[in-house]
């Protein structure tokens, strides 16, 4: 019974946050229906455009400063949902000065909206399945971005955002039906493990997903121009890829290492720009273009999704873990975004487009192994942490005694060492020891010495590993 309420729990929550993200997609967030509209009245598109994308950045960076509990992000995300759909009604009509009102009041709150499901993706989708939820609500919430593309490019603008609308109400009907759950044991567990636990791997992944995704922001003020004459095309098959590439790595076995499909990712980007370099305008081209580029941003995309929903285990707020991480990647967009207006305004050739995009590539393919080292520590020291709690204190002296040091651990270090593996923070083992915080970290260093490890996970992981059947 628990299970097939946890199972309806997780498709609620699914479709709530895919219809939303549709209505975000297909208006708000570079949305066809948007550039459509700015189009018909002939405004300036680029203002608009970033005025949205800086909201819905401020939105996802501060949500967890005022959203701390499952009710309140339910509240937030139903009440940010509706703030969104007033401040769309005037886009049904000629107001052009309400729109940039309206933009910033829907940019902030769909940020916060979005932020604030990180709650309910922690409670209602198992750990190890955060991948197949993050890819369910990017391939629902693309496809149905592509129905309001079709129409609105077309059929009928104002059809379109009715269509965008719609999404959004729906949404917004399914997240009314969300149920509210304590936060179960394990997480709890966790929590109690995080000290400072992650703040260094998720400041190292924003980094990364900030800087590969300012080719998003060039492809779309540099590249989909360039194929806008194509419309029938575009208007359907520019997400396909994207797609395809999301079903793919969803189904993936789990022991499939897929950071090895990262690398293939930063190829196809790179495919991408020097394919624009060198092809022409046509049908066939765009096809070459854009199978590349969205292959490799829906590779990207469920990697970073999938990683921060992993991490909400070690987090006190999922809000605020989400919203940051995901802000890192409209942080990209939006700076990719200002890079390519100042490219198109200046008429930069397009080898020279190329070029940018290819150093961009270079630096996050020098970023890749480090990130894929610390985030396999963290997420597996993490999973140690949890089994050598739940051993006898016989079992946990065994096993701090069976992995050889380099030189014998002193009284005091080996202290220092159990509480490391009860998962206390450097603050917590001085005030257990009666220590300062310092001869903590100077305790600590000698210990990383003679286990031959440079950090925290990573001697976790070397004593542990052996112990929790791995």
């Amino acid at each position: 019974m628990n299970r097939f309420k946890t199972l309806n729990a997780r498709r609620l929550s699914i479709a709530a946050f895919s219809f939303s993200f549709a209505y975000l997609l297909s208006f708000l967030f570079e949305g066809q229906v948007l550039y459509s509209l700015l189009d018909l009245r002939g405004t300036d598109a680029g203002r608009y455009i970033l005025t949205a994308i800086i909201a819905h950045f401020a939105g996802l960076f501060t949500c967890g400063l005022f959203v701390k509990s499952q009710t309140a992000a339910k509240s937030m995300m139903l009440g940010g949902m509706g703030l969104c759909l007033a401040a769309t009604v005037p886009f049904f009509f000629p107001l052009p000065t309400l729109w940039m009102g309206g933009l910033i009041v829907s940019g902030y709150f769909s940020g916060c909206a979005v932020a604030a499901w990180g709650f309910f993706l922690r409670a209602f989708t198992p750990k190890n399945e955060r991948i197949k939820s993050c890819a369910d609500v990017l391939i629902y919430s693309n496809l149905l971005m592509i129905a309001v593309n079709v129409v609105t490019m077309n059929r009928s603008t104002f059809i379109g955002l009715g269509l965008s609308v719609l999404c959004l109400v729906i949404g917004m009907v399914f997240i009314w039906m969300l149920p509210l759950e304590q936060e179960n044991e394990q997480n709890k567990t966790f929590k109690n493990k995080t000290h400072g636990g992650i703040k260094n791997q998720l400041i190292l992944l924003c980094l990364f997903v900030f800087i590969i995704t300012i080719n998003s922001g060039l492809m779309y003020q540099v590249i989909n121009p360039a194929f806008e004459h194509l419309t029938g095309l575009v208007s359907w098959y520019w997400a396909v890829p994207y797609i395809v590439a999301l079903a793919i790595m969803r189904n993936l076995p789990m022991k499939a290492k897929r950071s090895r499909i990262l690398y293939i990712g930063m190829a196809m980007i790179m495919g991408a720009f020097i394919s624009f370099m060198l092809l022409g305008r046509n049908t066939s081209d765009y096809l070459t273009v854009d199978t590349l580029m969205l292959g490799a941003c829906g590779i990207f995309d469920l990697f970073w999704w999938s990683i921060l929903g992993e991490m909400l285990d070690y987090s006190d707020n999922p809000a605020q873990t989400f919203g940051i991480g995901l802000s890192a990647n409209v942080f990209g967009v939006l700076c990719g975004g200002v890079l390519g207006m100042a490219v198109t305004s200046i008429g930069l050739p397009s080898a020279e487009v190329a070029v940018i995009a290819l150093t961009v590539v270079c630096v996050t393919l020098v970023m890749l192994p480090p990130l894929n080292h610390q985030l396999v520590l963290l997420l597996k020291s993490h999973a140690y942490l949890a089994a050598y709690d739940n051993m006898s204190q016989s079992q946990q002296t065994d096993i701090v005694r069976q992995v050889k040091t380099l030189d014998p651990l002193t009284v005091r270090e080996q202290e220092v060492l159990q509480l490391i593996l009860s998962g206390k923070s450097n603050r917590e083992i001085a005030g257990a020891l009666f220590i300062s915080e310092n001869t903590v970290k100077t305790h600590a260093r000698s210990i990383f010495s003679k286990y031959d490890v440079s950090s925290r996970a990573e001697l976790i992981s070397t004593l542990l590993k052996n112990q929790t059947g791995e």
